[in-house]
């Protein structure tokens, strides 16, 4: 990968690659909030606006990028609300030419993160992700990558041990502390069913709530997991308020798929090992002009401090016990 990965992603190639695909743009072209690939929203002429998705080159193959447009077309088949790829000529992933870049077009979805504080809304949210997990675990992936503490963990912890992003005088203790905590992820993962198919990455900026129901987008992140996984970044608050979430969730959840109660050990290990890797993705795309700008303080003394003293804190929330519910 090129240390500028989107450098020569002009305007003029995004709406040349797009026009070949038999789209009259009208020219209008606005990026919208996207670190990891390039999204646009696309202005075509007398007709509604397409969504443009350049995914970051050499990140993920061929094979990848077409599970996870096969996924959500199998979702959206299944009647659960999601974006899913146009389909042109029978293909949904392009290449431009002679480029490197591949692109995918979606249609444009309105609609507001979800308002989890209300129990109708947790309800359909669980009966939402039921149907998701429901129609993973029919297949499996063969090219996409599995949720494990030594892809997301134990690798980048290696990554940045090996950088020059943490600060001398804390790499002792980020090198300490994240040695305890993935001795106790790997622990907690020990004897856990086997994954299936998820969404991945279902925090609330990637539901988008509309005729009273959630519309899941952004598939870029979806792996073979627990299925834990996609319920506990809807959590928020204190452990009462968690445990209100969670059972509400697991209520409507259970109308369509049956979860396994020794996942919920899970959460704290999850939440965990996506606090180190958040702070290895963006040390590897920080040659990213993008990563730079939208994370300025990530290489500061009051950064590391500040992560060292979170991972600290989910040490101990490691020895409690899991939620209740």
């Amino acid at each position: 990968m090129t240390d500028t990965p989107y450098e020569h992603l002009t305007p003029e190639i995004i709406l040349d690659a797009i026009e070949i695909l038999g789209y009259r743009t009208n020219g209008t072209l606005t990026a919208l909030n996207s670190y990891e690939n390039r999204v646009y929203q696309v202005g075509v002429e007398e007709d509604e606006p397409i969504i443009a998705k350049f995914y970051r080159p050499d990140r993920w193959t061929d094979e990848c990028i077409r599970e996870e447009h096969d996924f959500t077309q199998e979702l959206l088949d299944n009647e659960i609300p999601c974006v899913a790829p146009l389909p042109i000529g029978g293909q949904t992933l392009f290449h431009v030419a002679g480029a490197e870049f591949r692109f995918a077009l979606f249609p444009r979805r309105a609609g507001r993160p979800p308002n989890i504080e209300d129990r109708d809304v947790l309800s359909v949210m669980g009966r939402a992700v039921a149907r998701i997990h429901s129609t993973g675990g029919a297949r499996h992936f063969a090219h996409r990558p599995s949720l494990t503490p030594e892809r997301l963990g134990h690798e980048s912890r290696a990554f940045l041990l090996s950088s020059d992003f943490i600060p001398t005088e804390l790499f002792d203790a980020y090198e300490s502390i994240t040695n305890h905590l993935l001795q106790r992820i790997d622990s907690a993962f020990e004897n856990q069913p086997a994954g299936v198919r998820i969404h991945g990455d279902c925090h609330l900026g990637n539901l988008l709530w509309r005729y009273d129901a959630p519309n899941f987008v952004d598939f870029d992140d979806t792996q073979t997991g627990p299925p834990i996984q996609d319920l506990w970044m809807l959590l928020s608050g204190d452990r009462e308020d968690q445990e209100s979430i969670l059972s509400d969730l697991l209520e409507a959840y259970s109308m369509f798929c049956s979860l396994d109660s020794r996942t919920i050990v899970l959460i704290e290990p999850l939440r965990t090992l996506r606090m180190i890797h958040h702070a290895a993705w963006i040390g590897r795309r920080w040659n990213d002009p993008a990563f730079p700008l939208a994370f300025p303080w990530f290489n500061g003394i009051k950064y590391w401090s500040d992560h060292v003293l979170s991972l600290r804190e989910q040490l101990a929330i490691l020895d409690e016990p899991p939620l209740s519910v």
